[in-house]
Parts: structure tokens; sequence; C-alpha cells
């Protein structure tokens, strides 16, 4: 979901690793169906061996959450697909637009081809690259605005995984009280917070809902401030929330310390959290709410070699697979049944989930 640490440059030139595990789906290990690309201008084939540049969010890989979702998608493209050579780079907390502009020309002028850019606030420098660069391909995560020819923006239905969550949330609360902390109070983040409060209250209508964002644009670093999220659950676990959920980037590794230290229950956030956090608080991470960036990359990457990229927008949503829960640890073990038919009822159309807050 969502914004990146220093400018630090992490080049790699790597060969061969093996996937990162794939994130579980609806109440299994198994990858999510890939979802079909919208039509568009097709891309110039990469030949194994091909570079690959991606442009991490606010955090890098290493966050336990969004950007690693990513990696895990490079990762399995690197294995299965022969690319020889990969450049990451990452985003600075506060940094400039010009900044990023750098970044990816930067990639751009040194050969990569494709491009990726993780998270919408690449969306402005991007789409000036991109113009300056019409023979390379680009792809961004959670940004429909930066469009092109040369550009494939990869979507996804957060909301809906988030009434999943939701609907979680309120079936295991005992006080009727949860909480949600969002790292930046921007649309995005503002999606998971319906879809979230939409599937609590359509188990309890009159449930508690607590909510908190840590940062309010054009301050991004709620992304990555583990106090700043520890803090604000605090609070709603000392005023009676029994599970919060967090939309927060790297600042949710604080939120899960809120949650052991309260006795209380967390859900996670893009990546199957009760997998990828520090052990010490996994086993308050009742689920997350699961976000396939890695599918959505690794689609791309694909596209790329088969000469089948497409421009425009491509979307993630629950039917396709792109956003669910995870199982690990069997806590929703005895309400899976429950969160299935609520999954079905929004595949159907029966269901359908706010995107914005009423």
């Amino acid at each position: 979901m969502l914004q990146n640490r220093f400018g630090k440059l992490a080049a790699t030139t790597l060969v061969g690793t093996m996937l990162m595990g794939a994130a579980a789906c609806g109440g299994s290990d198994e990858p999510a169906t890939s979802a079909k690309p919208a039509d568009g201008a097709s891309g110039a084939p990469a030949a194994a061996g091909g570079k690959v540049g991606l442009a991490y969010d606010i955090g890098g890989r290493g966050d336990q959450s969004f950007n690693d979702a990513a990696a895990a998608g490079l990762d399995k493209a690197k294995s299965e697909l022969g690319l020889a050579e990969t450049k990451e780079l990452e985003a600075g907390n506060g940094e400039t637009e010009a900044a990023k502009e750098e970044r990816l020309r930067l990639l751009a002028s040194g050969g990569y081809n494709p491009i990726i850019a993780i998270g919408f606030a690449y969306s402005g420098p991007l789409k000036k690259v991109a113009a300056e660069f019409p023979d390379v391909k680009f792809a961004i995560v959670d940004d429909a605005d930066a469009t092109g020819a040369n550009i494939s923006n990869l979507l996804f239905a957060e909301h809906e995984g988030s009434f999943l969550v939701g609907a979680a949330a309120a079936l295991t609360s005992k006080k009727n009280h949860v909480g949600f902390v969002g790292g930046v109070r921007v649309p995005l983040i503002e999606k998971f917070e319906a879809g979230f409060a939409a599937g609590a209250k359509a188990v309890k209508a009159d449930i508690k809902i607590d909510s908190k964002y840590l940062t309010e644009p054009p301050d991004f670093g709620g992304f990555a401030d583990p106090a700043k999220g520890k803090t604000a659950a605090e609070g709603m676990f000392d005023a009676g929330a029994d599970v919060v959920y967090q939309a927060a980037g790297g600042s949710g590794s604080g939120v899960f310390e809120a949650a052991k230290a309260a006795n209380g229950l967390a859900i996670g956030v893009d990546s199957d959290q009760a997998k990828t956090a520090a052990p010490e608080v996994q086993g308050v991470i009742m689920t997350s709410m699961l976000k396939k960036v890695d599918v959505a990359v690794f689609d791309f990457l694909k596209g790329y070699t088969t000469n089948s990229v497409k421009s425009g927008s491509t979307v993630y949503d629950l039917k396709a697979g792109g956003v669910d829960y995870s199982t690990t640890g069997g806590q929703v073990d005895k309400i899976k049944s429950k969160l299935d038919e609520y999954k079905q009822k929004i595949i159907s159309g029966e269901i359908t989930v706010p995107d914005k807050n009423s």
C-alpha cells in the first residue's frame, strides 16, 4: 500500500532466486488467479536475461508488507522467466517528486526495460519520465492517473478484501468494538477503511469503530513510523477495542506490538503478516487482508516476455483473486464459512462494497 525510506540505491544483479512464499488465498495457501489485462498497447518482448527496474515505495524490500509483496513477484519472475539482471531502488521519506523522477530516469537511461513503480506517489514522476522514454514499458501500482501508451496501471479492489477482514473483526470481537489505523489519509487508504467498516457493520450494525490516520498529506511518514502506529493502536485498545486493523505500511509493526501488550488482536495488510511480521508478534495477527501485488508484478513481467503487455488499467479484485484474506495460524477457522459466504456474495454482486466513507 504506500511510500519508502532513504533514496539509497539497492542495485542487485541476481540470478535464479526462488520465489518467496506467495500470500495465502482466501483460506488456502494457493496463489491467486491472475486478472486479465485491459486492452491497450503491447510491449516489446524481453529476451531471457532482460534487465528489469523496480522503484519501491517507502520502506523498500523488507517492510514485511506492501513492498515485500512486490519483491515476491519480482523474485518469482527472476526464477521462472530467466531474468538475468534487476535493479531495485528505494524512495526516501519526504523526498521531492524530482527525486522520484530521477530514480525512474536513472533506470530508463541505464537500459532497464520494463520498469515498475510501486506506489501512487510515483504518479506524476512516472508520467513525465515515460513520455521521455517512449520505447520503455512502465507499470505503476495503485495509480490510474498516470496514463500513456507505454504505461500499465496495476490496480486493486482493496475495499473488497477489507470488507472480509472487517467481518472477521466483528465476528471475533468480544467487546463489539474494533479499530482501524491508516498510514496517511489519502483516497487509497480510505478505501481500506470504508471496506473494513462495511464488513464489520454487515455483521453487527451497532459495532463501534475507532479510526485514526497517522499523518496527513504531504507528510507520508505515516507509512514508516512504527512508534506512531503503536501509540494510535494503544489508544484504541485502552478505549475498549479488542481488534485493530492496520493499513499503514511499515508503521503496522507498532500496531502489532500494541495488540500484544494489550492482549488484543490485530489484522495485517497486503502480505500474510502472520508469516512476515516479527516472530514475537505473529501470534496476535488473526488474519491479513491480502493484496496480491506479487501477482500483478509477475503478470506484468510475464506479459513483457511474451510481447503481450497492455497499457491502461488492470483491476485485481476479489473475483480475480487480487485481494483476499489469510488463514495462517487458524484463528479464523471457526468463522471461515461465514467469511466465504460474504466473499461469494461480493463476487456475485449481491453485496456491493463501498470504496468511500459514508
